[in-house]
């Protein structure tokens, strides 16, 4: 039977709990509305907006129970929630810190106006959630019956979950972890080994980043790549090997031995599917030969923990940009770009690692114009139209295997600290580049455009949404 889970942006999360615990011990409420993610793994709710009740306005002295949220705010939010096709759950707070569960009171209102709710918000699903300082409860209502709420997971810099109570299940010990977990402790390396990673592009820079996660003991891995190695990625692609390129038959005069080891050489995915057994063979692998841009190959990444981009296309950015605020999934962008002038003059050598975070401020690549709408337009040519319209082919940029590197240990480094909680507060979110030839790392400052379509939180917006949005995909 799937999990019941929730995930909230950082930001959001703040400004709910700040209303709920002001520091006067008393109970509070506000209403959570939120898109749906749904997969053979678990139901997710993506919160996209969260309405605060107000004290004596909103939030009123009960008639059967202690506080209640008054008709006209439930109706306000419902009719929200109908009309934005999201779902509808009730907040308050009790008293406590780690552990909390509804009242019989609680319980008895769900019985009394859920089952309306679910009609006005044409078929929700509906609930309700419960808080303490560092523990949440649910309940959630669908037309089938009512499931509680497993946990939530609040997205940010730091990563953290919260459950109805502590664990009681002990971590298991793996002595070939057991020098990091000296850092992430035995807690740490269970939730690394309960973690689903999506990576997109398994060339240069994916290729690292897919061994670096199977050799943390990261649990399960979802790889995309449309490509099979060639003799030139064997430079740069971790584990390939000769015989996969195939090389000494891609490169015959003949052409039908020339397709013959087309046909054989090996899909990227593949050598990363390979290269991940081999340092960790308790991983779960899913190795995708598609491209992201295709939606439902995109919508196998919908349910992963975080992501990373590694491909270095405009539609690859627009769909993993897309992902990333639609379904509240942290990811970073990784490459390393090679200047070069008409004289043959190289200029700058850097690495990039861009942390992209779902909420207003947090990286979106859109809003800091790094999606090029001209060679977003330029592949979205189909080759035959590439062909009549008489297009150069695209010309293979300078790369080297140091520059990843650089740039996938950051990432992952990211990735780590971040999923852990383990940012010390005066961290920030940013992108980080490092100039090669200067040696010096630089910090980029963030933009932000509230009318931007998958950060913004208007109308019309995607943020949150999760599968009620359609994806940039073809």
């Amino acid at each position: 039977m799937n999990s019941y889970r929730f995930r909230i942006s950082s930001a959001d999360f703040d400004k709910l709990h700040r209303h709920l615990f002001p520091g006067d011990g008393d109970e509070h409420g506000a209403v959570l509305l939120a898109g749906i993610s749904e997969s053979s793994r678990e139901t997710r709710f993506l919160v996209r907006q969260v309405l605060l009740a107000k004290d004596g306005v909103d939030y009123v002295p009960g008639r059967r129970g202690y506080r209640m949220l008054t008709s006209d705010f439930v109706a306000k939010a419902s009719h929200m929630a109908a009309k934005e096709h999201l779902c509808y759950f009730a907040v308050h707070c009790h008293g406590g810190r780690d552990s909390v569960s509804f009242s019989e009171t609680d319980l008895a209102s769900h019985q009394r106006g859920y089952p309306a709710l679910l009609d006005i918000t044409c078929g929700g699903p509906v609930g309700a959630l419960v808080f303490a300082e560092n523990a949440v409860a649910g309940e959630i209502w669908t037309r089938s019956g009512t499931r509680p709420l497993n946990d939530m997971t609040v997205v940010g810099l730091n990563c953290r979950e919260l459950f109805p109570a502590p664990s009681n299940q002990a971590a298991a010990f793996d002595g070939m972890f057991h020098r990091q977990s000296l850092i992430f402790g035995q807690v740490g390396q269970r939730r690394l080994a309960k973690a689903k990673i999506g990576i997109i592009g398994l060339g240069g820079v994916g290729s690292l980043v897919n061994e670096l996660l199977a050799r943390v003991g990261v649990g399960e891995i979802v790889a995309v790549d449309p490509e099979k190695l060639e003799l030139s990625n064997l430079s740069r692609v971790v584990g390939s090997r000769r015989w996969d390129s195939q090389d000494w038959l891609v490169t015959s005069k003949w052409p039908a031995l020339k397709r013959f080891g087309e046909w054989l050489a090996t899909p990227k995915v593949e050598v990363a599917r390979r290269v991940a057994h081999e340092a960790n063979h308790a991983v779960r692998y899913h190795a995708i030969r598609g491209d992201i841009v295709d939606r439902e190959t995109a919508l196998k990444m919908a349910d992963v923990d975080y992501l990373f981009l590694c491909a270095d296309t405009m539609q690859s950015r627009l769909v993993f940009n897309a992902l990333v605020h639609q379904y509240l999934i942290p990811g970073v962008q990784i490459g390393s770009k090679v200047t070069v002038g008409d004289d043959g003059k190289v200029g700058d050598v850097f690495s990039v690692s861009r942390m992209i975070l779902p909420f207003a401020g947090g990286g979106c690549l859109l809003c800091n114009q790094l999606i090029d709408a001209g060679k977003l337009q330029d592949e979205a040519i189909s080759e035959e139209e590439r062909k009549r319209q008489a297009y150069i082919k695209d010309v293979k940029a300078p790369s080297v295997i140091t520059l990843n590197a650089v740039g996938a240990a950051q990432g992952v480094n990211d990735f780590l600290v971040g999923f852990q909680g383990m940012f010390q507060s005066s961290a920030q979110p940013g992108y980080r580049q490092h100039f090669a030839r200067e040696r010096h790392w630089t910090k980029v400052e963030l933009n932000y455009h509230a009318n931007c379509i998958h950060c913004g939180t208007h109308a019309s917006s995607a943020f949150g949404k999760g599968d009620r949005a359609s994806l940039p995909c073809r």
